[in-house]
């Protein structure tokens, strides 16, 4: 079993474009996954949406993940759900398929394996006729790309048992996802439900020649698609009501109900006409992007608004990027002091991670802060590395860095690997001095230094203190393996001094 999650072994049946993600959301949370899919091409579908979402990953977050799932393909349904503790069914979006798979299912994996169906709108009622355990199978709806986009709907159905509807809650918070319960089952349950009502409309919009796809969607993500995007539909109007909040939003607002502005009852002949307008203007809008280019993309998107949201609020986070601070904060906790090779000829080799959409500034490359923001986290590694972990300063004491001196030297571009080296300059019952040297792609070329001195504080207190016998015994052996190494000819320099390079001429 994963440190992270109270499951060990999942099993996805149907590895399409939900499934594909059901696979990399497991394997990257450390479970691992058999797939069963007749699709010839299942493997290659599957490992071109891991590869993606292996990238994103990167992009956002620096959080030392689990170590990857194993992967397997199974041949038959019944060697994939053998042993599982989740099988997640998405096959495609028809009852009598649907009920045929998930008997087999039910008859196949062992007595206490959830069982969650990716459905968009079937009830689980209808789903669970005629299986002989129907009280653990349940909807778990969720949205694409699963890896990235954290909510699930939970529905059960008419005989579902309230235990797996809190099971299947738990497991997912493990997996850094948000599980949403839905009371009452509908088809399409919620978040279908609205989607469908903005499509119908849209669709109109198209076959009446009000707009193309291009304008309908730039109407979309230049305005309330950015409100959506972090605070929903209510709050949003809430806002919307002004000091007066919602109420006074309805009460201006909601007559427009009356009014005849939409065609949400009357739906759209999708014609072979209004097809084929639609399918070209989509082509167009494109741009001749493939569908994985435009999913990267997507995917850099999406990671920038998390990434953004999660420096909300102070730091705090808010909404997805709450979700993503508190899941991280597990993932940081689990992994506990990084396995570092104390090398007497070499500084420590702390962090890697990438270059995050979020970082870049006006020019396309890493932004000023985020040089910081690297050699923090690095610092935070070494804290780690001595003992200084989350539970350490969560009891009242930790390190404060109270001087830095930052000098950029090259470019880092977006996606590119970083990694951070850190050498000890000198150290005592107070105060920790290190040198980071920032390296960036993969001719590890350096990019920026970074010189701090930190002080032991009694966070409670707010003030200076000697550091317990069992840091410093950690930290002095650190010290002393770097005690060798030359000092750094850049370590001690003030603004505005000659660098090496213009020195040595």
């Amino acid at each position: 079993m994963s440190a992270l999650s109270p499951i060990s072994r999942a099993a996805c049946i149907g590895g399409g474009v939900i499934g594909g993600g059901w696979i990399a959301r497991f394997l990257l949370a450390g479970i691992d996954v058999k797939v069963f899919d007749p699709h010839p091409e299942a493997e290659r579908i599957v490992a071109e949406v891991l590869a993606n979402a292996e990238r994103a990953y990167g992009l956002l977050t620096g959080a030392p993940l689990p170590k990857r799932g194993r992967l397997t393909f199974c041949a038959s349904l019944a060697e994939a759900v053998a042993g599982a503790e989740w099988v997640q069914e998405s096959v495609p979006e028809r009852l009598d398929l649907k009920r045929r798979v998930l008997a087999e299912i039910d008859a196949a994996a062992p007595a206490g394996a959830l069982i969650g169906s990716s459905t968009s709108g079937l009830k689980p009622s209808e789903l669970q006729a005629g299986l002989a355990h129907p009280g653990r199978l349940f909807v778990a709806h969720p949205y694409n790309p699963v890896y990235l986009l954290p909510l699930v709907e939970i529905v059960g159905g008419v005989e579902t048992a309230p235990e797996t509807i809190e099971r299947a809650k738990t497991v997912l918070d493990a997996i850094g996802m948000k599980g949403v319960v839905i009371a009452r089952e509908i088809e399409a349950f919620v978040g279908d439900r609205l989607l469908e009502a903005l499509w119908r409309e849209a669709l109109w919009l198209i076959k009446d020649d009000i707009c193309d796809v291009e304008t309908l969607d730039d109407v979309i993500r230049y305005s309330f698609g950015l409100r959506w995007a972090q605070m929903g539909l209510f709050q949003t109007y809430r806002i919307a009501g002004g000091e007066a909040g919602m109420r006074h939003f309805l009460a201006q607002f909601g007559p427009c109900l009356q009014w005849p502005w939409t065609k949400l009852t009357d739906v759209v002949d999708l014609d072979e006409a209004l097809v084929e307008k639609i399918g070209a203007q989509s082509d167009a809008q494109a741009g001749g992007l493939s569908i994985r280019e435009l999913e990267r993309i997507r995917d850099e998107n999406l990671v920038g608004i998390v990434q953004a949201l999660k420096a909300s609020r102070g730091g705090e986070g808010w909404g997805a990027g709450q979700l993503l601070r508190e899941f991280e904060q597990r993932l940081w906790a689990q992994a506990g002091a990084p396995p570092v090779a104390v090398d007497r000829a070499a500084p420590l080799e702390l962090l890697e991670t990438r270059v995050s959409p979020a970082w870049l500034d006006y020019n396309g490359h890493m932004t000023e802060f985020r040089y910081l923001h690297v050699f923090g986290d690095t610092t935070d590694a070494l804290l780690r590395l001595i003992g200084v972990d989350l539970a350490y300063v969560e009891g009242g004491h930790s390190y404060y860095t109270v001087e830095t001196h930052l000098r950029h030297l090259d470019e880092a571009k977006l996606g590119e690997a970083l990694m951070c080296t850190t050498q000890i300059l000198g150290t005592d019952e107070k105060r920790l001095h290190v040198f980071h040297r920032l390296f960036a792609g993969p001719e590890r070329r350096e990019v920026a230094t970074g010189e701090h001195m930190l002080l032991h504080v009694d966070s409670k207190a707010g003030r200076a203190c000697p550091a317990p016998a069992s840091i410093l015994a950690k930290l002095n052996v650190l010290a002393a393996a770097h005690a060798g190494l030359p000092r750094p000819a850049e370590a001690g320099r003030a603004v505005g001094a000659k660098a090496r390079a213009a020195a040595a001429e």
